[in-house]
């Protein structure tokens, strides 16, 4: 006999992750609590302690279903097979599942005493599942819960890594990002020498005890050896603690303890690496940073041939402009930082003080081989870039590293929009709509030919002009003119093309040749 399969979700869910390779952050598990507090289902525990964890729903009326679970199941039964409750009680017990639901009727009028005696001897928390409340109904509860979680858990990993990003861009960036850190996680962080020596450190003071076995587990992950791991955890009593080496080579190692462990703590612990890896050793960060920079210029600049082999993939790649929208210059490591939030190392924090943070960003899943479809995974990857705090960005659409130079303008050119209309972030989308059905060729040329008057600062202060609408006071902050400026070039443009730049029809169609170039 088969055992029964896991009842399909609804709609619209995803099965939560096996506990034993989540992707991070995992699915958090659900309190037995909180499914008990659906009323509509009308569960009632009857046996059994008050708490425990949910992170599967599985039917079964097998008279042994251990060899079936993984644990941390809320099995289901209506007691077809139901022969001997104790045996079965400490078989369910043995496999690690999290708590029983029994279904009352057609087999079984009650829940048997026995098997109330047995959950309640063994610590097995029992459901009572009323008639009226079939077992799919809690299965899509469960669904519903680890959804609502697995949400609250992404928001709160993007909270904490904003924060992160905001601490990493203070004058005192490691302290603060460890003092962030600290508060995420509601414990201790501590960055500590491969001896032991503590560094930085900021959250409660840990007692004697917890504070030694925390500088014991940091050693473990010192790069003094080869084949340390990279990342070790632990428990004290009730604090839990875990390592993490950093990179840079000077055997840094990122040590925190906490009363709790939720299931998004690793990621924010991850990202925290990211940054001090980046912070903590400015000597080789610095050297670091040149070389990213000076791959950035030349990547932007060289041909599509000089490109590819350096990158070891086509693409697509994003290209994204940055400014502190404070207006203070930023440096090699707060770029850094703002990289190491993207997700990217390829930066160029510019060579002047009035220049851009220039970063390349990867496609996830990018690899070497044909070009996927960049335009398709365009509004992917607007949502992948998010934004950051105290930075003003505009990024280009995904495109192959024969376009890297396009890019490189439409960033710009966003980030000019995004500052005048002061949002955190646009996105220069791909051509679609009515203009994709015109071949490229053709609208290349139709748009030479129609803005061959134009110089090019005529011909950018023309574009700038019309993606804000006509504002003269909004086009003047993105190029930095003043509005006079912009009035007199505007005119220029209409008197050399000899048309009405108040007609709608005209603007239409120089805004769709200026976006050809």
């Amino acid at each position: 006999m088969d055992e029964p399969s896991m009842p399909t979700p609804p709609a619209g869910t995803t099965p939560p992750p096996a506990p034993s390779s989540p992707p991070g952050p995992p699915t958090p598990p659900i309190p037995l609590a909180e499914l008990l507090a659906s009323k509509d289902l009308g569960l009632r525990r009857i046996a059994g302690p008050a708490e425990a964890e949910l992170l599967w729903v599985h039917t079964s009326e097998m008279a042994d279903p251990y060899p079936y679970l993984l644990g941390g199941e809320l099995l289901l039964s209506a007691g077809v097979l139901l022969t001997d409750p104790d045996h079965y009680v400490g078989r369910l017990v043995a496999a690690g599942a999290a708590a029983l639901g029994f279904g009352v009727r057609p087999v079984h009028e009650t829940v048997p005493g026995a098997l109330i005696e047995a959950c309640d001897r063994q610590g097995l928390p029992l459901l009572e599942v009323p008639p009226e409340t079939p077992f799919t109904a809690i299965a899509r509860a469960v669904w519903r819960l680890m959804a609502e979680a697995r949400h609250r858990e992404l928001r709160r990993v993007t909270r904490a890594q904003q924060a992160l990003a905001t601490a990493a861009a203070r004058p005192d960036p490691v302290p603060a990002v460890l003092h962030q850190l600290a508060a995420q996680l509601g414990g201790r962080a501590v960055l500590l020498t491969a001896r032991g020596e503590e560094v930085h450190a900021a959250g409660r003071r840990l007692p004697p005890e917890p504070a030694g076995a925390l500088t014991r587990l940091a050693r473990v992950v010192a790069r003094e050896r080869p084949g340390s791991p990279a990342s070790a955890t632990d428990t004290h009593g009730d604090t839990h603690l875990s390592a993490y080496a950093l990179g840079g080579g000077d055997g840094l190692v990122l040590a925190l303890a906490a009363g709790r462990r939720e299931s998004g703590d690793h990621t924010v612990a991850g990202i925290a690496v990211v940054l001090l890896s980046l912070l903590a050793a400015p000597h080789q960060g610095a050297d670091a940073a040149g070389r990213s920079a000076a791959l950035v210029r030349m990547l932007l600049g060289a041909t599509p041939d000089q490109v590819a082999p350096l990158l070891g993939s086509t693409g697509p790649w994003t290209v994204i402009h940055a400014r502190r929208t404070d207006g203070t210059p930023a440096d090699a490591l707060t770029a850094g930082a703002l990289g190491a939030s993207l997700g990217t190392a390829l930066v160029d924090a510019g060579r002047g003080a009035g220049e851009a943070v220039r970063l390349l960003l990867p496609l996830p899943g990018a690899a070497a081989g044909p070009l996927p479809e960049a335009e398709a995974e365009a509004e992917a990857e607007a949502d992948r870039i998010t934004p950051q705090p105290g930075w003003t960005l505009g990024a280009s659409a995904p495109t192959p590293v024969t376009a890297l130079d396009a890019a490189d303008a439409l960033a710009a050119r966003a980030l000019a929009h995004a500052q005048a209309t002061r949002t955190p972030l646009t996105v220069d989308a791909p051509v679609s709509g009515l203009a994709a059905l015109v071949p490229p060729e053709e609208a290349a040329a139709h748009a030479r030919a129609l803005l061959a008057p134009l110089t090019a600062p005529l011909a950018d202060t023309l574009r700038c002009w019309l993606s804000l609408h006509g504002s003269w006071d909004r086009t003047a902050v993105a190029l930095g003119v003043h509005r006079n400026t912009v009035r007199q070039r505007i005119g220029r443009c209409g008197e050399l093309l000899d048309a009405d730049l108040d007609d709608m029809d005209v603007r239409a169609e120089l805004w769709f040749a200026l976006r050809q170039g």
